[in-house]
């Protein structure tokens, strides 16, 4: 059985069962009141009780339950298909849709509509639950994925992004006016050592940091938001989120590492896969697609227009 040691900060403070729930991803509230329950959370070698308070400096030893298999069934859900060929898939995904099955989203997911379009016929390398899938976007992020269709294709793309020579441009708008036309954010990234959900700009040295890159250049200046086009070297969790937060330049409608007073109108970060570019496995000619802007990042690009005219 898997465990997780959590040490509490100095700072840390407010009831246990809630503060254990923000450092661990892959358990809710309610899933951590049931282990406390359970038994399956001591402090210091004791049991605990879930109405007491979180002790500064304890440190927290928790059972994990065995993981219940999810199975990715195929569903007739629509996709936006921009490329296809016996090797791979190239989709369009939109807004709000998942990626892949996982806790809390069994089905209605990208995996599940490709299971049922490809007839079955996707890589086997990700396991049931991520068949074809080489790499991810959030599921507020809107844009282009290349997913493959046997392990040979897997294989080749997984190849390409670990080498970072896939080309993927990423297009954003961001808080504030960045003083530059160009650069690039160069950081570590890991788990955030405050809220286990998040991600955050890490020292080289901390558990699980990986090296990240984004350059990124502007497009188009509003005063008060700025239109951007970043270029992805690496691909790690949240990282254009993390990185332009770091510096100061959040990305608009981000609920996690923006303000506090986000634009909920926008259902999430203002982030799109727009270009996507890689060898093709078989061929080995390139490939290159693009994607047009959707309508709420158009949307919302020209009320800072007309706002930035008034």
């Amino acid at each position: 059985m898997e465990q997780l040691e959590i040490t509490a900060p100095p700072q840390a403070a407010g009831r246990l069962d809630a503060w254990l729930a923000t450092q661990c991803e892959q358990l809710s509230r309610s899933a951590l009141q049931n282990l406390i329950e359970q038994g399956s959370v001591t402090r210091d070698g004791l049991p605990v009780n879930k109405k007491e308070k979180v002790s500064p400096g304890a440190k927290y030893l928790i059972q994990l339950p065995e993981p219940q298999p999810i199975e990715a069934i195929p569903q007739d859900i629509p996709l936006s298909i921009v490329y296809e060929d016996r090797d791979l898939i190239v989709v369009n995904k939109p807004k709000g849709m998942v990626v892949h099955p996982a806790p809390g989203n069994p089905d209605g997911t990208l995996v599940n509509a490709l299971l049922y379009h490809c007839a079955g016929e996707l890589s086997g390398i990700g396991g049931a639950i991520r068949p074809g899938i080489v790499h991810r976007i959030d599921k507020d992020t809107s844009g282009l994925l290349v997913v493959a269709k046997n392990d040979a294709a897997h294989q080749s793309l997984s190849a390409q992004m670990k080498v970072h020579s896939i080309h993927r441009v990423y297009h954003a708008v961001v808080y504030g006016n960045l003083k530059e036309d160009e650069g690039f954010v160069e950081t570590w990234l890991g788990r955030d050592p405050r809220d286990r959900k998040k991600m955050a700009v890490v020292p080289e040295s901390a558990t699980g940091a990986r090296y990240a890159y984004t350059g990124w250049k502007v497009l188009e200046r509003f005063g008060n938001f700025t239109y951007i086009a970043c270029r992805l070297k690496t691909g790690r969790t949240h990282q254009i989120r993390v990185h332009m937060a770091s510096i100061g330049h959040p990305l608009a409608g981000d609920a996690v590492y923006g303000p506090r007073n986000c634009i909920k109108s926008l259902g999430g970060q203002c982030l799109h896969a727009k270009e996507l570019g890689f060898v093709h496995p078989t061929t080995e000619e390139w490939m290159q697609f693009e994607s047009p802007l959707p309508p709420y990042f158009t949307e919302f690009l020209n009320r800072l227009r007309k706002e930035q005219r008034a």
